[in-house]
């Protein structure tokens, strides 16, 4: 009867797929994770010490996410470059695949820092803020974009050491920065509001790059002599990532104009809007790294030219994360309450008697429970578009990333959120750009909650989206696989 029972499981399904896929996602997820729980947590101090405050930072964020996400995308080429040399018993080698990386990442980390420093006043403006708004999240923007330069080259150290199958020192390093930076936000915040969140934000990334470029020097071949690469390699490295790039990059500068068309609503509605979002890019982070298992597990049977494995790979990835966003999604609708009011309530407000954050709690508990279910969407759409780009797939989901979060999404929210009446005043073409669909017919003015059904509409089509075309292009990728005489392709996010 056992027997029988073991016959009809698909092969993804076996316990041994699973928990190698368990073996890989977790410390990944832990490390990807580090990037949003930082966030979240300066949320939370900004909500305890200064609630006002908290559209101030995430504002701030909108050119700094872009940035930054368009170079974890550049970065990819070391993680992938790495591991193909590694595979071929070659990973005394890969410091110069490691160098280049660190070059590049430090010449785009000093561009983007001038560029986001000297244009903060001006992008900010375009977008129609009240005038005594604009200095506090142009200043917080500039403290931001500071962190860039660290955040680059600690990229590029952490993918090498992921590439070279050591993710827990990644996870290490990450998580004792998140415990740095909140440390010195209960410190700063208290005296300096979103100033001192911003400064350690930036001050985590410093400390988290200035550990990885000591454990690379260490404990990998990171700095010793290597062989010149085969002709076309810089090339190679650098251009594998470009189309993740641009998807981040849509993703994330997406993501972060939705927080200022909801603070455009009112203080109190991007305060709300940003804890929620907040909160589902803590549980998006898990996604990913179950999303970046899938793709090392997809990469690993492409590059053998194995049809059926890519498909069960691929179809595993999906069935975890189905499973995995409906235990999530369920809990996170049974705690919204115990969540909102964790997320409001800090040890001044109760101290001092202030109900104002109290009586957000309704509101953000509501939203929450919606989140929910949005977040399983979220989380199809990032591990079918890493199972995606494991096959060499990379311009399919990253079309799907644009017109879902560009295309549909941004206007999507302006259109719910505001009418003609409404809208902010377009300052510039950037702004009239903007908020454009706020003059198109049956605007509909639902404030913050047409921002969250703008982003519930986008996530939903994002990630059926990807799943069918991961369904579709694993049919074929064995033959394609053979076509290509492919080795390995993109293995991460």
């Amino acid at each position: 009867m056992t027997t029988n029972t073991k016959a009809r499981l698909p092969e993804w399904a076996r316990p041994s797929e699973i928990l190698d896929l368990t073996r890989l996602a977790t410390p990944v997820a832990l490390s990807r994770a580090s990037f949003m729980l930082m966030g979240l947590t300066d949320a939370i101090i900004l909500a305890w010490y200064a609630p006002g405050q908290l559209p101030l930072v995430l504002n701030g964020w909108l050119p700094s996410g872009v940035t930054m996400g368009f170079g974890m995308g550049l970065m990819l080429g070391v993680s992938v470059m790495t591991a193909e040399l590694s595979g071929q018993g070659k990973a005394d080698e890969t410091g110069r695949i490691v160098r280049r990386g660190l070059w590049v990442g430090a010449l785009y980390g000093l561009l983007v820092t001038l560029l986001v420093v000297a244009g903060a006043e001006w992008l900010v403006r375009g977008f129609g803020f009240d005038e005594e708004l604009v200095e506090p999240i142009v200043h917080t923007t500039q403290i931001l974009a500071l962190g860039t330069l660290g955040h680059m080259l600690g990229m590029a150290c952490s993918m090498y050491l992921e590439a070279l199958r050591k993710p827990n020192l990644v996870t290490a390093v990450s998580m004792s920065a998140v415990v740095l930076n909140a440390v010195i936000g209960l410190i700063l915040v208290p005296q300096y509001g979103a100033v001192g969140v911003a400064w350690a934000t930036t001050g985590s990334r410093w400390y988290m790059m200035v550990v990885f470029l000591l454990l690379i020097a260490f404990m990998t071949p990171a700095y010793k002599r290597s062989p010149k690469g085969p002709a076309g390699e810089f090339v190679r490295q650098n251009k594998v990532g470009i189309g993740t790039g641009i998807a981040n990059a849509a993703e994330w500068g997406a993501f972060n104009m939705t927080f200022i068309i909801a603070t455009l609503v009112s203080i109190d509605a991007g305060t709300i809007y940003g804890l929620a979002v907040q909160m589902m890019g803590v549980i998006f982070m898990i996604y990913v790294g179950l999303g970046t298992a899938t793709s090392v597990r997809v990469a690993e049977r492409y590059g053998r030219k194995e049809g059926a494995g890519v498909r069960d790979a691929s179809r595993l990835g999906i069935a975890a994360s189905i499973l995995l966003g409906l235990v999530l999604a369920a809990a996170l609708v049974l705690l919204r309450d115990v969540v909102a009011h964790w997320l409001l309530t800090g040890p001044d407000a109760q101290a001092s008697g202030e109900q104002h954050s109290t009586s957000l709690m309704p509101t953000l508990a509501l939203m929450l429970a919606f989140a929910a279910g949005v977040t399983l969407f979220d989380g199809l759409q990032v591990v079918g578009a890493m199972g995606l780009r494991a096959q060499g797939v990379v311009w399919l989901p990253t079309i799907i990333h644009v017109g879902s979060y560009v295309g549909i999404m941004l206007p999507l929210c302006v259109w719910l959120a505001f009418t003609p009446e409404t809208a902010p005043p377009a300052n510039n073409l950037l702004g009239a750009v903007m908020f454009w669909p706020a003059h198109w017919p049956g605007a509909k003015g639902l404030g913050v909650w047409g921002v969250f059904i703008g982003i519930s509409v986008a996530s939903v089509a994002a990630g059926t989206a990807q799943v069918l075309s991961l369904e579709w292009k694993s049919r074929t990728a064995g033959v394609r696989a053979e076509k290509e005489g492919a080795s390995a392709p993109v293995i991460a996010h």
